[in-house]
Order: structure tokens, then sequence, then C-alpha cells
């Protein structure tokens, strides 16, 4: 079975609506969900693109797939940035402070020093989404599907497969 077997074609540029891609590229600015609430709740973020993505799946291929690849890509961060927050809460709602005797390991690293990495790896965690998400949501507005590493396969696998309520032969037909 051949690639045009399994897959719906993936629709050119010039194919797509205007509005399709302005939906498109409104998949990835769900990002600053959070931002527009007033609330630094990574989760936001999350809720928000799910509902975009139920919202908006059925309206083409082109808006399920990039609605899809910025859902799949908004999942680890925002456990990232929950892990972040509740941490932190944690931190400050338990004892105020660090206890620099307390090690992680053995002769490895303080609880302090793991802190610190893992929001160092938060940091750079969010601002390769952000900066994935801009680049998407450029590329959605100009009706150019842009493939994220891992997401994207994933994405459109499921955005243009063929599915078994996809009709061949469809009831409705226009006249002859």
């Amino acid at each position: 079975m051949n690639i045009e077997e399994k897959y719906h074609p993936v629709e050119q540029p010039d194919d797509i609506p205007i509005r399709d891609r302005e939906d498109a590229m409104g998949a990835y600015l769900m990002m600053f969900a959070a931002l527009a609430a007033g609330l630094p709740l990574p989760i936001i973020n999350l809720i928000a693109a799910i509902i975009y993505y139920f919202i908006n799946r059925s309206k083409s291929r082109f808006i399920e797939f990039h609605s899809l690849q910025s859902l799949y890509s908004q999942i680890p961060t925002t456990l990232l940035n929950a892990g972040l927050v509740f941490w932190t809460l944690r931190i400050l709602f338990k004892d105020g402070s660090f206890v620099d005797d307390e090690t992680f390991f053995e002769g490895f690293a303080t609880v302090g020093d793991v802190y610190w990495g893992y929001i160092w790896v938060v940091v750079a965690a969010n601002l390769l989404y952000v900066i994935f998400s801009i680049l998407g949501a450029i590329r959605a507005r100009k009706g150019r599907m842009y493939y994220f590493i891992f997401f994207g396969k994933l994405a459109y696998h499921f955005a243009y497969k063929k599915r078994d309520n996809d009709q061949e032969n469809p009831v409705n037909q226009p006249p002859k």
C-alpha cells in the first residue's frame, strides 16, 4: 500500500482559504492564553489548546494538523512548567529556603543546584517552544506545512490518515 492509498493529499498553499490559514495560525497562539487571562498557571495554555482543537478540527485537515501539532507540543511544556510551579510553591510554603546540607544524591548536588538546573531546562524548553510556535504560526498563515520534530509526524499521521469512515463513494452526490 503506497502513501496515496493511506493518506489524503496535503493541500497546496494556493488551495487553502485565508480563513483556514488564520485558524491554523491561531492554534499556535494558544501559548499566550495564560498571559491573556492574566494568570501564571501553565495548565490554562493546555486547556485553551484542547478547546481550540475540538472547536476547529472539523473545518479542514490543514487546521486539524496545525491544531494537533500545537496541542501535542504544548503537553510537555505544560508538564515542565507545572513541575516548576509546584516545586516553587513547595519551597516557598514548606520551609522557605533550600537546606544546604540536604543532598540530592550523596556527593552529587544539593537540592538547590538541582532546582536551578531544572529552572534552566524549563526556560530553554519554553524558549524553544515559543520560537517553534511563532515559526509554525507564520508558516500556517502562509498556507505552508511546518513539521516540529516528532510532533509534526504524529500530527500529520493523525490528521491526514484515511479512516474507515472516509467514504470513497458517498451516498449524496451532485446531480449528473
